[in-house]
């Protein structure tokens, strides 16, 4: 079992940055592979990141490529999506999720943290 919480939402404008956190317990963080998926209002789940086991292999959607990046520190059982360049086309609620293996489809990803909003204002 991995429980998963994210942080570090906000109302930012945009042009600006955030970084968002997942803290994972368990001690066999490294052993999933972790992904990003945001939802807007009305909208449907959407993949936005997913970094492998060990941080070797990154997958991003189009629309954040060169503005946002992926990362882990396994010690530290967390990932991260540094985002730069907010866009206000960004704003969603920001789920972090874990995976047997990286995906970009969220019913392979097993388990879910609550969500952290963010919301990026022009």
């Amino acid at each position: 079992q991995v429980q998963l919480v994210e942080s570090g939402g906000g109302l930012v404008q945009a042009g600006d940055s955030l970084r968002l956190s997942c803290a994972a317990s368990g001690r066999t963080f490294s052993t999933y592979a972790m992904g990003w998926f945001r939802q807007a209002p009305g909208k449907e789940r959407e993949f936005v990141a997913a970094i492998s086991g060990y941080g070797g292999r990154t997958y991003y959607v189009d629309s954040v490529k060169g503005r946002f990046t992926i990362s882990r520190d396994n010690a530290k059982n967390t990932v991260y999506l540094q985002m730069n360049n907010l866009k206000p086309e960004d704003t969603a609620v920001y789920y972090c999720a874990a995976a047997r293996m990286m995906s970009r489809v969220s019913r392979e990803y097993d388990y879910w943290g609550q969500g952290t909003q963010v919301t990026v204002s022009s």
